[in-house]
């Protein structure tokens, strides 16, 4: 269980530092740019203990998918970036991966 919470974190403190740098402004905003580095070390920390149980790449392939869908959704929400339907449909088939991974993989720690 803590391996999964781990992997929440890493996922959410690299969203946190993808989200401080596209409002760095090209690393021209200080205080943006200072969460981006916290955001990005914090979750390669936490990524890393979550391969002490998880296989690397399992590990990275729901870490990355799930924040590109959750990174995208900040860019709608806060930065107003709209998505097509071909973008929509590729989004959905990195969660249907996700999850296949999760409920049918015997790879992934449970």
């Amino acid at each position: 269980m803590m391996t999964y919470l781990y992997l929440v974190a890493a996922i959410v403190f690299e969203v946190i530092g993808t989200a401080a740098l596209q409002a760095s402004e090209q690393f021209t905003r200080p205080k943006p740019l200072v969460l981006t580095a916290f955001g990005y070390i914090a979750s390669f920390y936490f990524l890393s203990l979550v391969l002490r149980a998880m296989p690397v790449g399992i590990a990275y392939a729901i870490w990355s998918g799930l924040g590109v869908v959750l990174i995208t959704l900040v860019g709608f929400v806060w930065f107003g970036q709209r998505l097509d339907m071909a973008a929509v449909i590729g989004l959905s088939l990195i969660i249907a991966g996700v999850a296949i991974i999760n409920l049918f993989s015997r790879t992934v720690a449970h």
